[in-house]
């Protein structure tokens, strides 16, 4: 596998794209070592002369014979100094394969769409995690992590590009699959709640406003499946000030959003989507690899 992958990286550094092009698409171990090995010089050739004379021009970036000139008097003395550097990134390959985790010859991080039945939530509004990028309408990939990271991860960017900039908005994050889709007797467990958004914020996604309950990333129980995590904006009527009840206050779960929704007037909402993700040891990663597992933090409460 590792000379399958150098020949690919050989093959990528002759094809005549550009640096971004080329890593576009590889895995993250062969992506880290094509970088490497596009920094090293092409043989023989001069790509920017950094001064007056022909022994000091310079080869730290790739080119071709065509845009750069040979270096006079290297032609011979570069090439045992390429074949080093090749060698070299073949070392660096298999030092990457070492400590990567087992993944897809082709592409080692799916990201997968969420079934249709379960995008009727998808209307609009783009969610944003860090690595992950955008996790809308989309279950959150197996790999590098990700559905254990979600759980500390603090709030994501939420964009609402159709937002009115004169308007106010309402955001929240619930879970109605708590305790399991199957089950949800704690239908729905708030996440986040924020009021008083202005609509030139969260068009750029920037969440300011009243927070009437913090943000809580998402952790499902073990063996409860799969839960969505659905995000609403919601038209806040001008002057309309919004406030949860003493008895909502204390707790998270069991919330009667259809009550609070009434109780302000909330129709339908002006933009939504919902993403999932199940409790990481449940993963098919996680289970692979018998518990060995990387947990950057403390264990996370399970909601």
């Amino acid at each position: 596998m590792a000379q399958r992958l150098f020949r690919q990286v050989a093959e990528d550094m002759g094809g005549g794209q550009g640096k971004q092009q080329g890593l576009r698409g590889h895995s993250p171990a062969k992506a880290t070592v094509l970088a490497l090995v596009l920094r090293l010089p092409a043989p023989g050739v001069c790509c920017q002369t950094q001064g007056a004379g022909p022994e000091l021009c310079s080869c730290d970036s790739i080119s071709t014979s065509s845009q750069g000139t040979l270096c006079p008097g290297r032609q011979d003395k570069s090439a045992p100094s390429w074949t080093m550097k090749l060698a070299t990134a073949a070392l660096l390959l298999g030092l990457v394969m070492v400590v990567a985790r087992d993944e897809d010859e082709n592409d080692p991080c799916v990201y997968e769409n969420l079934p249709y039945e379960d995008t009727v939530q998808c209307k609009g509004l783009d969610v944003f995690y860090p690595e992950v990028g955008n996790v809308a309408c989309m279950f959150i990939p197996d790999c590098n992590n990700f559905r254990y990271k979600i759980t500390y991860w603090m709030e994501p960017i939420v964009k609402f590009p159709g937002a009115f900039e004169g308007a106010t908005y309402i955001l929240m994050m619930v879970d109605p699959d708590a305790p399991s889709r199957s089950e949800p007797t704690k239908r729905y467990w708030r996440h986040w709640l924020v009021t008083d958004i202005k609509g030139t914020d969260i068009k750029k996604g920037n969440i300011q406003g009243q927070v009437l309950t913090p943000y809580k990333p998402p952790s499902p129980p073990t063996n409860s499946g799969f839960h969505r995590y659905q995000l609403l904006v919601y038209l806040q009527e001008r002057n309309e000030l919004i406030s949860l009840l003493p008895s909502e206050n204390k707790s998270r779960g069991s919330w009667k959003m259809e009550n609070f929704l009434n109780r302000f007037h909330l129709r339908e909402p002006e933009a939504s989507t919902q993403f999932m993700t199940q409790n990481y040891q449940d993963s098919p990663t996680y289970q692979a690899s018998r518990g060995v597992f990387k947990d950057f933090r403390d264990k996370p409460k399970q909601r």
